[in-house]
């Protein structure tokens, strides 16, 4: 092993000897839950792979991509890609058989590793039946549940059957430090391998500036957030057209989503450009003045595009409720990655057409606000950076290898890649 001294490239070339690849290759089981998990899934075996010049082999759970990188999948990821509480009873049994199944599959097979990758629902049940079977197995989660948001206990409680999570926010080893949980590395954030296709070109960014401006308007991407988010955006719109006169608002939306966005969207007081797919909502992104976006990843996205915006946030009377176990200062990842509220957020009652359409238009002018928000989404780029260059995929592979060598020898502290 090395010593603390040495590069970290170093581990790269002696893990084969750690891992005795010159009597087998390694066998490394991944469970993924949904579509995002499988993109990380794909990418990971890729990395390890090359890591390990092919002398890997890979099974357990996972889609399309995934089985394309070579993993043979126990039962379709679609029998495990359940959202919200309803579905979820609805499948209760099947989802529990498949839990079961996937667990007895691992302690059967006997890997070198098991890699959870996020929905924590399912992925941390067969985590925690597979350390009670095998002890001694090396577990990866990847992909942090919110910890540092809610339910704070689970923390401490997956040091009992988590060797070490993989970070994909730079906020979050810390969290788990302060609530005594396992080790956690931050491995890097998927979207910082894709900021060409997030960047405006010269051309895109005169765009910018140019009359008339072009708002991005992201209202969620789940049913839910449409009939509720719609409505109050179409009103931030008008009091925007109100303030400056024209404009183009860009709407991306997702197929199973298009006929009620397309619906609401006729009520607005101008209609707006709907497009379907990544590559058009980049588009948009590359092109936009300014933004009013629901909670959620796309506001990493428009942070990382340098584009200023509002975000929003509404939920149920039921859900609000939750509010008082949430124990973050803001709900925007870019506000939680920054340290500071740079992107103005409009929360339950807060979200009206009158507060959303008066800080988009602060945004949409040149003026203090705007400035401020674009000084501080520059700065995105230095706190979200990964040392050497290297991909948030081989970082990632770097740290399970690392586990895995940590357990074989019983390491008490595994090498440290991130510093």
């Amino acid at each position: 092993m090395r010593t603390r001294g040495r590069r970290r490239r170093t581990f790269y070339l002696r893990l084969p000897i750690v891992s005795g690849a010159g009597s087998r290759r390694l066998e490394i089981a991944l469970i993924a839950g949904e579509h995002s998990g499988d993109q990380l899934g794909f990418k990971l075996m890729g990395a390890l792979r090359q890591a390990l010049n092919g002398e890997v082999g890979f099974f357990g759970v996972g889609g399309e991509a995934m089985e394309a990188e070579g993993l043979r999948s126990l039962f379709p990821i679609s029998d495990i890609a359940v959202m919200g509480i309803m579905p979820v009873l609805a499948r209760l049994p099947k989802l529990i058989a498949r839990i079961r199944q996937a667990a007895t599959a691992i302690v059967t097979a006997r890997p070198d590793a098991l890699v959870i990758i996020d929905s924590p629902d399912f992925t941390h049940r067969v985590a925690r039946r597979v350390r009670k079977a095998r002890p001694d197995l090396p577990i990866v989660d990847y992909v942090s549940p919110s910890v540092w948001a809610w339910r704070q206990g689970r923390a401490k409680a997956m040091r009992a059957y988590v060797d070490c999570v993989l970070a994909l926010f730079p906020f979050e080893p810390a969290a788990y430090v302060r609530l005594s949980g396992p080790r956690c590395v931050y491995v890097g954030h998927p979207l910082i391998e894709r900021l060409d296709e997030l960047r405006p070109s010269p051309d895109e960014a005169r765009r910018r500036v140019a009359e008339p401006p072009i708002v991005a308007v992201l209202p969620g991407s789940r049913l839910s957030e449409i009939r509720r988010l719609m409505n109050d955006f179409g009103g931030a719109l008008r009091i925007l057209r109100d303030a400056i006169g024209p404009f183009t608002a860009v709407l991306p939306t997702l197929p199973h989503i298009e006929d009620e966005v397309r619906a609401r969207a006729a009520l607005w007081p101008q209609a707006p450009q709907i497009v379907l797919g990544e590559t058009p909502k980049f588009e948009a992104f590359r092109n936009a003045r300014a933004a009013l976006a629901a909670s959620g990843t796309v506001t990493l996205e428009l942070a990382l595009a340098g584009v200023p915006m509002v975000g929003a946030y509404k939920v149920g009377l039921v859900e609000e409720q939750l509010k008082y176990l949430i124990k973050v200062p803001s709900i925007l990842l870019p506000n939680l990655i920054l340290g500071q509220g740079a992107i103005p957020e409009k929360v339950q009652h807060d979200c009206t057409p009158a507060a959303l359409g008066a800080a988009l238009t602060d945004l949409v002018r040149d003026g203090p606000q705007r400035e401020a928000q674009a000084q501080a989404l520059a700065r995105l780029d230095q706190l979200m950076r990964l040392p050497d260059g290297r991909t948030p995929s081989a970082y990632a592979a770097g740290a399970v290898l690392e586990t895995i060598a940590a357990r074989k020898y019983q390491l008490r502290e595994p090498g440290r890649i991130t510093g």
